[in-house]
């Protein structure tokens, strides 16, 4: 029962945090140091719980989900905008794919998590402050070249507590798209890098995991589903109000008093 409800606790973090620039791996590892589950088999279900977080976009954007799928080869804009996708997607996934298990093993630490956290967290600040007027209002209008930017931006993702969605829409503000236009691109792009984590990382650790397993993966997953469908159906109207920097604070202060709690050897 406790295995469950962990499960669950974490399913939670995963996805209240995957859609905002706050890094849900970040708080994940936090959250397995904390119920001390800081295991080879506790990194796969964190990695396979994010599953639930893509379909919460999918299903509720899942009327331009399914015209990109259904348009893809009969409409040239949904067709554009479906490569304009994958080429976001590429960069991040050819380098996890050629340094996973490098990454997993020497970054996947709560220093590591509080440092990016924080450094993190000034950055988007400045970008708030710096970032040139947009240039694309709607994901659509971005041109490809910008698109494969916030795809070399998304690599930065890849170091624990940097965030996916974070790297991804700092990277589409710095290069002319708007706030909202820059989370609606963040959400799209998750589809792609999510799954594909998730199923890369289940393949290499398939040993890892058993069909004992499948209750614990499945309450994660559906309570990751549960909670980042809240966050999408927020997350744009939160942006377009308030911007950014209210992630950039908290970033900075999650990361202090992690750090904090580092130092006192709470975790």
């Amino acid at each position: 029962m406790q295995h469950l409800l962990d499960a669950g606790l974490l399913g939670i973090i995963e996805g209240l945090t995957e859609f905002i620039p706050v890094s849900s791996t970040g708080h994940l590892i936090i959250g397995e140091a904390f119920l001390k589950r800081g295991n080879e088999a506790a990194s796969v279900f964190d990695v396979f719980i994010q599953i639930g977080a893509v379909l919460a976009v999918v299903w509720a954007r899942r009327g331009r989900v399914l015209n990109l799928a259904t348009g893809f080869f009969t409409d040239a804009q949904e067709r554009a905008m479906g490569l304009k996708i994958m080429t976001a997607f590429m960069p991040a996934a050819i380098m996890g794919a050629l340094f996973h298990s490098q990454i997993k093993e020497f970054l996947f630490t709560p220093l590591v998590v509080a440092i990016s956290l924080i450094i993190g967290g000034v950055i988007l600040l400045i970008v708030e402050r710096i970032a040139p007027p947009p240039h694309y209002k709607k994901m659509d209008s971005m041109s490809f070249k910008t698109a494969l930017g916030v795809g070399v931006f998304q690599i930065a993702s890849l170091i624990p507590g940097v965030s996916r969605a974070g790297a991804s829409i700092v990277g589409a503000q710095f290069l002319g798209m708007g706030r909202r236009a820059a989370a609606e691109f963040s959400f799209f792009l998750a589809i792609p890098t999510i799954f594909g984590a998730a199923v890369f990382d289940l393949y290499q650790n398939r040993h890892l995991v058993s069909v004992s397993d499948f209750p614990v993966f499945a309450v994660g997953t559906l309570m990751a589903f549960i909670s980042a469908l809240i966050v999408v159906n927020w997350m744009i109207d939160f942006v377009g109000k308030y911007g950014f920097m209210p992630f950039g604070y908290y970033r900075i202060l999650a990361g202090s008093a992690l750090l904090a709690l580092l130092y006192l050897k709470v975790i």
